[in-house]
């Protein structure tokens, strides 16, 4: 089958089994879907939780890649046709994933996700100020850990990604600024990569308004089917 992998968001959340509207439609519209409770998930204790320090890009994204390698052992997911699709961490790690495993993914949506950890620690919002150094244990020091940030931030790495990506942003986002979504389509552009890219001005993180989820479920719809139903 096709497959659309959801990493989601936080990254200090999880996946619980039950209703998901989004997951519907997918199925709904032929696609299996694989949510993975990557290490750095809630609700698995305090060393599951830690073992996400300063992992961004690297044993988080391998739990990742592992669940999608497992798919396609068992025969579910067809290896040519396969999406990763993810919000704001999971905006993350899906151009994680296009970017350090570019053989696995046919296409991907980054929707309000980070493109440089450089610069998202950068321009945290001042509400997040309190927990910078708490942020720095679980992501990196910009200045300790400049190595590590260069190589797990997809922007710096831009050369590696090859499949068409859907980028969703609003224009006052708070968290994740509109400039995380704009430097990487214009680097993505300037390689000749396929780059949609949808800004709504009147949201933030994450849409709200009724119509523009419509607009963003109707255009990832026709992305996918363009890009896993070949």
């Amino acid at each position: 089958m096709p497959v659309v992998v959801i990493p989601h968001g936080g990254p200090t959340a999880r996946d619980s089994w039950g209703y998901d509207p989004e997951v519907q439609l997918l199925a709904n519209r032929g696609y299996a879907v694989l949510q993975v409770n990557f290490r750095g998930s809630t609700g698995y204790g305090k060393q599951f939780l830690n073992a996400a320090n300063k992992q961004w890009g690297q044993a988080m994204q391998n739990d990742i890649t592992d669940g999608v390698q497992w798919l396609i052992r068992q025969g579910i997911a067809n290896p040519k046709r396969i999406a990763i699709y993810g919000a704001s961490y999971g905006g993350y790690a899906a151009l994680a994933g296009l970017t350090y495993t570019p053989e696995l993914y046919a296409a991907g949506v980054d929707y309000m996700g980070p493109s440089s950890l450089f610069t998202m620690l950068d321009s945290i919002p001042s509400y997040w100020e309190p927990n910078r150094q708490i942020m720095y244990e679980q992501i990196g020091d910009p200045v300790k850990d400049k190595a590590m940030l260069e190589a797990y931030s997809p922007l710096l790495n831009v050369d590696r990604i090859q499949a068409p990506i859907f980028f969703a942003q609003g224009m006052n986002d708070p968290r994740v600024k509109k400039k995380e979504s704009d430097q990487i389509v214009m680097a993505l552009r300037q390689r000749g990569v396929d780059s949609q890219y949808m800004i709504k001005e009147n949201e933030g993180h994450g849409f709200r308004s009724f119509d523009n989820n419509v607009d963003f479920y109707n255009a990832l719809l026709k992305f996918l089917e363009i890009h896993l139903n070949k």
